[in-house]
């Protein structure tokens, strides 16, 4: 179950707790269905027939509107049903809803735009008055502007926003901004000899180049039938010999070798470059 399809139940919970509308049974079923016969008590269907969230702007000083980050304006259409036991009359309809109507002005954070009703109808079938009306709320809600607004209505607004600011296909991250504007780094080191190195970049690269400045990718000696690597790649996934990727950079072995092949990543004296990748 949604979290929107659970609201009428926390709407009818909250009434239900007023002092004003004591006495009332409020249900969560709308359009209502038939009670108990003959009707003995008010009750009061409560649904919602609409609901609309969209995003909450500010007008400044020039008139120019500014958007509200994180905040969205809710605009909500409640339903009602109000049915009252013959013996009360169909008069107490209008002062069920007009006291419903108060709660929610009076004792909640949500603005009252608009509201209306029917005309009282007689079901016979559970002899009782029936009164169809709406009531239109609107209500902003900015969970992140840390102003410490207090809601204090049957309106829970994580119900309403949070599930809009933990989407992450509608935002992003600090994470998610930082590497958006730095997504590689580069460096350079000068070798010292040692068989290792490591390189620490404060985050664990996907993709790292590592190559000698102003020296060729490899070089070939014919008197002792070696080849000199002066080129590594590393990744997550798998790297050339001598590089290995680390939870904070990456280790360069400079004694790596295979058959003739030697690998020269911190050859003493030698200029080095290199470029990391963060993605």
């Amino acid at each position: 179950m949604s979290e929107i399809s659970v609201l009428p139940s926390e709407i009818a919970a909250w009434l239900a707790e007023q002092e004003r509308l004591a006495g009332i049974r409020f249900i969560t079923e709308f359009p209502p269905v038939k009670k108990e016969i003959p009707l003995k008590r008010v009750t009061v269907a409560v649904g919602i027939e609409e609901m609309k969230l969209e995003d909450s702007f500010t007008e400044n000083d020039e008139g120019v509107l500014i958007e509200n980050e994180f905040c969205r304006l809710a605009t909500i259409k409640i339903k009602l049903g109000i049915h009252v036991p013959y013996t009360e009359g169909g008069a107490r309809c209008h002062d069920i809803l007009t006291n419903v109507i108060d709660c929610l002005t009076f004792d909640t954070d949500l603005n009252v735009v608009e509201s209306g009703c029917g005309s009282v109808k007689a079901d016979r079938d559970t002899d009782a008055f029936v009164l169809e009306a709406y009531v239109l709320l609107q209500a902003d809600f900015c969970p992140a502007d840390g102003s410490g607004v207090n809601f204090e209505s049957f309106l829970d607004k994580e119900l309403l926003c949070g599930s809009h600011i933990r989407n992450n296909d509608i935002h992003v991250t600090a994470a998610d901004k930082a590497l958006w504007n730095a997504p590689f780094v580069t460096g350079a080191y000068t070798g010292t000899g040692t068989s290792s190195r490591t390189i620490t970049l404060g985050f664990s690269p996907r993709l790292v180049i590592v190559v000698a400045v102003d020296m060729p990718t490899s070089v070939v000696s014919f008197t002792d039938s070696t080849t000199t690597s002066y080129i590594g790649i590393g990744t997550s996934s798998g790297s050339t010999m001598g590089i290995t990727i680390t939870s904070t950079g990456f280790r360069l072995s400079q004694s790596a070798t295979y058959m003739s092949s030697k690998m020269k990543y911190n050859e003493t004296g030698e200029s080095y470059a290199y470029i990391a990748f963060r993605v």
